[in-house]
């Protein structure tokens, strides 16, 4: 199921990252901002437990998350995401999955991944600020349900529907998360209007 986090301050933040003339220090805070601002809603509906404490005054009973959450970044670019999400949620672990686009076949190469203990009793998420193809997130997601994943959400900033339509299709088991959904992919399989290679901007390599 695809769900649109609409807040004005991610559409402000996110203004200001698709202008071409922010720079990459500006880039990289409001993607790290807009990481947790999002996480908050992609975190909604994580599953908890009842614990019974005892607070200054009396014994209560409270919840607690009831899951080990692994943040699983599609390198590079899906670094530029992690930190907002682990300001919000300090205690989870951090998976990686390695891969780069090959620019003619615009498919996914697999390079790299590393995984923490237990992975599949986690409630995974998936990062990366890109949905264009869809190849990297469908790779990613099979890549994690290898490794015994069962509860996973893709979280991107900005998708094009092309790519929501490719991975509905490939794992309609997973929901995915966006902050805006844009028009279309162009001929270079790029989003439009999107906000350019996010990789690039993220860590000023171009």
């Amino acid at each position: 199921m695809l769900k649109i986090i609409d807040h004005p301050l991610i559409r402000h933040k996110l203004t200001i990252m698709r202008n071409k003339d922010t720079g990459t220090k500006d880039f990289r805070q409001n993607l790290d901002e807009i990481g947790g601002l999002m996480a908050y809603e992609v975190t909604r509906n994580l599953p908890v437990k009842e614990v019974e404490i005892e607070t200054p005054i009396t014994s209560c009973v409270g919840v607690e998350l009831a899951k080990k959450i692994v943040v699983v970044p599609i390198l590079r670019a899906g670094l530029g995401m992690v930190n907002g999400i682990m300001n919000l949620i300090p205690t989870v672990q951090v998976a990686h999955i390695g891969m780069y686009r090959d620019e003619e076949t615009l498919q996914p190469v697999p390079y790299f991944e590393k995984y923490p203990p237990k992975f599949a009793e986690a409630e995974v998420i998936i990062v990366d600020p890109m949905l264009a193809t869809g190849g990297s997130s469908i790779a990613a997601i099979d890549m994690a349900k290898k490794q015994g994943a069962k509860s996973i959400r893709l979280v991107c900033l900005v998708g094009a529907p092309e790519g929501v339509k490719a991975v509905e299709k490939a794992h309609p088991d997973v929901d995915i998360y966006l902050a805006a959904l844009d028009d279309h992919l162009n001929e270079h399989g790029y989003i439009v209007p999107g906000l350019g290679d996010a990789g690039d901007r993220i860590f000023g390599t171009k």
